[in-house]
């Protein structure tokens, strides 16, 4: 029987297990996957494949910057706690120098990689903390830079972790800067870098509701459309102000946008700077948590 790779990717969601092992498996079960399963738990490698399904929502973030490589990662936990635990701190941190190390295309292939420092794949090392945390835990993205100048910045001990990559000439040192850029983008979590990056689908739809708002306001409504479309103008610079990090006022001088510090504070020490980009992790962003409900745990106890 031919196995594809839907079925690999359906036995490795199953069990956590690495890709290679998932193919040995369903070749040496005919592509029956309950086989498979059974096949790798024979091995010893589907030992944590039951902790697989839990929701792991927590963990943390993670940015820093190794060997003159800019690197963010998301590996996540169940819980809190072992978000905090040393041992997931310090496996979290080995993803990060393995991104650095080497530079995985994507998810898929860092997963491949062997975990710095061992022989042991990510994913066999991913597997093995499950097994010593007893917790289902998950890499879950990455970035990296290794280009420019990067300067990472994590708040709350791994809520975010933001990595800002910078262009810099003159010699100088733009540590300072970058760091001010990241705790902006940790704050306010901008849609844009770059006012220049929002598509006209965006601000078609800005205007379309900006519009609408004017005529179903009363003193607004009766305005010649010539005018709502100035006042529409006027408010698009509102929208970048709000979503654009360069055209945000900078928190720490609402006299200024982040471009004007930034370009006045390089000149400063003699030098330029040029954002090229910036990634902001934020622990379980957009994973559904499982929300508890313990009324309704102690009613079916109760029956």
């Amino acid at each position: 029987m031919a196995i594809t790779a839907q079925d690999v990717k359906a036995l490795r969601e199953m069990t956590g297990v690495g890709m290679m092992d998932c193919k040995k498996a369903l070749a040496a079960s005919d592509g029956d996957m309950d086989k498979a399963v059974e096949w790798l738990r024979e091995k010893g490698l589907a030992a944590s494949a039951k902790k697989a399904g839990r929701i792991a929502a927590e963990g943390m973030a993670y940015a820093a910057v190794i060997n003159g490589v800019g690197v963010v990662v998301e590996v996540n936990a169940e819980t809190d706690f072992v978000g905090k635990n040393e041992k997931f701190v310090d496996f979290v941190k080995g993803v990060a120098a393995t991104v650095a190390a080497c530079a995985p295309a994507d998810m898929d292939a860092l997963m491949e990689c062997k975990y710095n420092g061992t022989d042991l794949t990510v994913t066999q090392q991913q597997q093995e903390m499950v097994l010593v945390i007893g917790e289902n835990i998950k890499v879950r993205r990455f970035a990296r830079f290794a280009d420019g100048v990067s300067v990472p910045y994590i708040h709350a001990g791994g809520k975010i972790g933001v990595l800002v990559n910078l262009e810099v000439t003159g010699g100088i040192d733009a540590t300072e800067i970058g760091k001010d850029m990241a705790m902006q983008i940790a704050a306010l979590n901008p849609r844009f870098l770059d006012k220049s990056q929002v598509t006209q689908e965006v601000l078609d739809e800005e205007k379309k509701i900006l519009l609408a708002q004017m005529d179903n306001d009363p003193k607004m409504a009766s305005k010649p459309a010539q005018v709502k479309e100035k006042i529409v103008a006027g408010k698009l610079n509102k929208f970048y102000a709000e979503n654009c990090l360069l055209q945000q006022t900078f928190v720490k001088d609402n006299e200024v946008t982040v471009e004007q510090y930034m370009n006045a504070a390089a000149k400063k020490l003699g030098g330029a700077i040029t954002l090229k980009d910036a990634v902001r992790f934020e622990k379980g962003e957009g994973i559904e948590k499982k929300q508890e409900n313990f009324a309704e745990e102690i009613a079916k106890l109760a029956q």
